[in-house]
C-alpha cells in the first residue's frame, strides 16, 4: 500500500487517525475532504458552491498526486450539512465530471466546524 497526501499539505500539520489517501490493489481510496486551505490547515467557509469547488479541487489534487485523474473516479460519497443545498452543490459537482459520472451516494449529515460539504472517493489507478 502507498500513502498519498495533498501536495499543499503543511508539513507541520498532523492529521487525525487517517491519511489523505491510500493506494491498494489498483485503487486509490481518498478520505473525506472538505473546503480546506491545505497551506494554512484552515477550513474556508462560504456558500455551498464555493465550498463544493474547493472540496472538489482538493480531491482532484490528491488524485493527481497519486498519478490519477478525475476521469478515473468510480465512486463518491457526499455528505451535505443541509440536503436543501443538493441542487446547488450538484451543479458544481457535475462540472468536474463532463464525461462518465462516477457512482455516487449523497446524504445529509452533521458536519464539524460549520462546513457544508464533505466528499470521499474511490479511484481506479492504472
Amino acid at each position: 500500500m502507498k500513502l498519498i497526501t495533498h501536495p499543499d499539505r503543511s508539513k507541520n500539520f498532523v492529521t487525525g487517525a487517517y491519511s489523505d489517501g491510500r493506494i491498494a490493489n489498483g485503487f486509490l481510496y481518498v478520505s473525506g475532504q472538505a473546503s480546506v486551505d491545505f497551506k494554512t490547515s484552515k477550513f474556508v467557509l462560504g456558500a455551498i458552491e464555493e465550498e463544493t469547488h474547493r472540496t472538489m479541487d482538493n480531491l482532484k489534487a490528491i488524485i493527481e498526486s497519486a498519478g490519477g485523474s478525475m476521469e478515473q473516479v468510480v465512486k463518491c460519497t457526499v455528505h451535505l450539512a443541509d440536503i436543501n443545498d443538493f441542487d446547488r452543490y450538484n451543479k458544481v459537482y457535475a462540472g468536474y465530471f463532463p464525461e462518465i459520472k462516477p457512482a455516487r451516494t449523497t446524504v445529509q449529515s452533521v458536519l464539524a466546524e460549520g462546513i457544508k460539504i464533505e466528499i470521499d472517493c474511490i479511484v481506479e489507478i492504472e
